[in-house]
């Protein structure tokens, strides 16, 4: 991996500038993912928060060629473009070697995406998925997706006397990927940019599909201070709720093993979409959300091969 002060020579290939609401995820994991990039790179995303505030016509935040998707076909439209680039390579039209990045929110990857996603990877093309993860369908109103963390509270979820929040568990998108057995999948976190670097660049660099699973706060939909998104990011891995680790050639690597997790209310209470769960008589809850983290953290570690 680059040093620091490599990397801080590299051009910055999403401006500043755009219209991402302060403290937002998305802008710092798509960042740090190009920072991986060591050839060319062609980008796409869904319809979300990071294409809507990116690119309003006629501008644009991108400084390299950029593709606006529908939001349920990110990955399908470029895995296309990625097969175009190998028929001219075929061809002898283009010689230059070129990297094909797809950007997804977890509302256009996890639900209405997968689809599209699961076809692309299956087919082997050579491209990186990237899902920024906020848990929610945030750019349309924070509605809940797959990723949204049980008992959060959303505008499709809400909190009151009837349910306490999203009564489902979240769904383990990153396993799911690698059940698909392709080269590289990884889970990573904007708190920890060394390792989401070193991760990105690994992506890059396999001949094939490689996908990774960023956590990418959004405070509004958080209920959290603009100035908080590394901090709750940091305290989402130190509670085991977002595990940093790898899956290389069919090999589970954990990055990131704490000597003791800490409580899941850590990373809860300075959430306000959690406050409901704080009340009296929601007790059961929150013992339900630990016990939900133990048990796949304890998983997670046996297929690690780690004690």
């Amino acid at each position: 991996m680059a040093t620091i002060k490599e990397l801080s020579r590299k051009p910055e290939l999403l401006t500043g500038g755009h219209r991402l609401c302060a403290g937002c995820g998305a802008s710092i994991a798509v960042r740090q993912v190009l920072l991986g990039a060591n050839d060319q790179v062609i980008a796409g995303s869904a319809t979300g928060c990071l294409e809507v505030s990116t690119t309003p016509y006629p501008f644009s935040a991108w400084k390299i060629p950029f593709i606006h998707n529908a939001f349920e076909n990110s990955a399908a439209t470029m895995s296309g473009v990625e097969a175009a680039y190998q028929s001219l390579v075929r061809r002898g039209k283009i010689e230059k070697k070129m990297k094909f990045v797809a950007f997804g929110g977890d509302g256009g990857t996890y639900d209405i995406g997968l689809q599209s996603l699961s076809g692309a990877m299956e087919r082997g093309h050579d491209m990186v998925y990237v899902c920024y993860d906020n848990g929610a369908y945030m750019n349309t109103g924070i509605q809940r997706s797959g990723s949204t963390p049980f008992g959060a509270a959303t505008t499709t979820s809400p909190a009151g006397k009837v349910r306490p929040g999203k009564p489902q568990q979240r769904k383990d998108l990153t396993q799911i990927m690698a059940a698909h057995d392709i080269p590289y999948v990884a889970q990573a976190s904007i708190s920890h940019w060394k390792d989401l670097v070193k991760k990105a660049e690994k992506a890059f660099s396999v001949d094939g599909p490689a996908f990774i699973n960023v956590m990418a706060p959004c405070p509004r939909g958080w209920r959290t201070p603009n100035e908080m998104t590394i901090e709750i990011s940091k305290i989402a891995v130190q509670t085991g709720f977002w595990p940093l680790y790898e899956v290389e050639d069919g090999e589970w690597k954990l990055n990131f093993k704490p000597k003791e997790l800490k409580p899941i209310t850590d990373f809860l209470k300075p959430q306000g979409r959690f406050r409901h769960l704080f009340k009296p008589g929601n007790e059961h809850l929150l013992e339900t959300a630990q016990a939900e983290i133990d048990k796949n953290w304890s998983r997670l570690k046996k297929r690690c091969g780690v004690e």
